[in-house]
């Protein structure tokens, strides 16, 4: 006798980006075009090659209350926030806590905690580092905190993929529901690493774009003078339920989650594999996941970072996984406003994809001036497009340093 798997969906979303403090004012900017990134104002920052980044909208002071946000790391802090609005999303559900899971992933975790604590040791003594600070700095600790705050005890996770970590942990999550551990889990990505060493060293790579006198201009998926990505930071949160669990207390449905690719490059520890076919293992394997076709999928929420490597390898797997389909399916950028949030990329991408098969429309790809011609995409860019209504999926892919790749469908329902 087989069982079907437990179906999971997607009954609460939460955000606080650089385009906005909360998934409402995230998804207007979105489709706005409006870009958060802006110049970093810090001294520290001024005798760098790279002086801007996509700061979040809404700063966490404004949200939390002192005594609370003085215990965390800022990553933690962006996590409590969004997971809190997805909760509330959600319903606040009532539920067993044995049934109640959390998987949150970061890319590098409280790293500003430990920077800032260490130079605490160094001029003021031992004495006077923070308790907290290994909590702060620990990669667990939004995951933790969000346990702690709702009460959860079904299993606590985080996931750590580098740029890939966010939409692992939504699949972390689709499992703990269909091995039938859990019946709710908050899953998502955050990350806050904005700092000057962090900045340094991305430099030092020659992996963020130089654009100085345009910030606001600097991310740019798709264009033939795209010279990097754009830092960035934020948190992304979406409560997964087990389908009939929703039903029966009458939750709002945003979507399914139809499937999970995931798949390793072996290739190299930062460069993507030049002809995706990493990434096209990953989105065949959502796919077949997912019981769907590529015809069925009408809008890719893209990882595009605008690096010139990583957007071209991306395009040739979508275009090598999804066939001819690709022609008319809606392709987006939504770092060319967000910058890249690192672990907490795809689970904001996610949240934005989810929109945009409930609301039926891609935001733009903004900064796209002069279209790289070997990018063979239907690629949104001047305004929103409406996308065709009836039953249909979208697709949000994430990769990594270290060549992880993770695709994730969302089905309408």
């Amino acid at each position: 006798m087989t069982t079907e798997p437990r179906r999971v969906v997607v009954t609460g979303l939460g955000a606080t980006t650089p385009v906005g403090g909360d998934v409402p004012s995230t998804w207007e900017g979105l489709l706005a075009g409006r870009s958060g990134v802006r110049t970093l104002e810090d001294d520290r920052f001024a005798d760098l090659p790279v002086r801007f980044a996509g700061q979040v909208a809404v700063d966490p002071s404004e949200v939390m209350e002192r005594p609370e946000a003085r215990k965390l790391d800022r990553s933690q802090q962006l996590a409590l926030i969004a997971s809190r609005e997805a909760w509330k999303d959600a319903g606040s559900p009532e539920i067993d806590p044995l049934r109640l899971g959390v998987a949150v992933a970061t890319g590098i975790g409280g790293i500003v905690s430990l920077l800032d604590n260490y130079d605490i040791l160094n001029t003021r003594g031992w004495t006077r580092v923070s308790p907290m600070s290994v909590p702060q700095l620990m990669p667990n600790g939004s995951a933790a905190w969000i346990g702690l705050d709702l009460g959860a005890q079904a299993g606590i996770h985080t996931p750590v993929s580098a740029c890939a970590s966010g939409a692992e942990a939504v699949g972390t999550g689709l499992e703990m529901i269909r091995s039938g551990r859990a019946d709710i889990v908050m899953t998502g990505g955050t990350e806050a690493c904005i700092h000057p060493i962090t900045i340094a060293a991305f430099a030092a790579m020659r992996a963020l774009s130089t654009r100085n006198d345009d910030p606001a201009g600097a991310s740019r998926p798709y264009d033939l003078n795209r010279d990097g990505f754009v830092m960035g930071e934020g948190a992304g949160m979406l409560v997964l339920e087990d389908y009939d669990h929703a039903v029966a207390r009458g939750a709002t449905i945003y979507a399914e989650v139809a499937g999970v690719g995931l798949s390793a490059d072996g290739h190299h520890i930062a460069q993507p594999e030049p002809e995706g076919r990493g990434a096209t293992r990953a989105i065949r394997s959502a796919l077949e996941a997912s019981g769907l076709a590529a015809s069925d999928i009408i809008h890719v929420n893209a990882h595009a970072t605008s690096t010139p490597q990583g957007d071209g390898a991306e395009a040739l797997a979508i275009r090598a996984a999804l066939g001819s389909a690709a022609d008319g399916i809606a392709v987006s950028g939504t770092k060319s406003m967000t910058g890249h949030l690192l672990g907490g990329a795809g689970a904001v991408e996610s949240v934005a994809a989810i929109l945009a098969l409930r609301n039926r429309v891609a935001p733009v790809t903004a900064n796209l001036e002069d279209r790289d011609d070997s990018i063979d995409l239907d690629v949104v860019f001047g305004s929103p497009r409406a996308l065709r209504a009836g039953d249909a999926a979208v697709l949000n892919n994430s990769f990594g340093f270290g060549g992880h790749n993770v695709a994730l469908i969302f089905r309408s329902i």
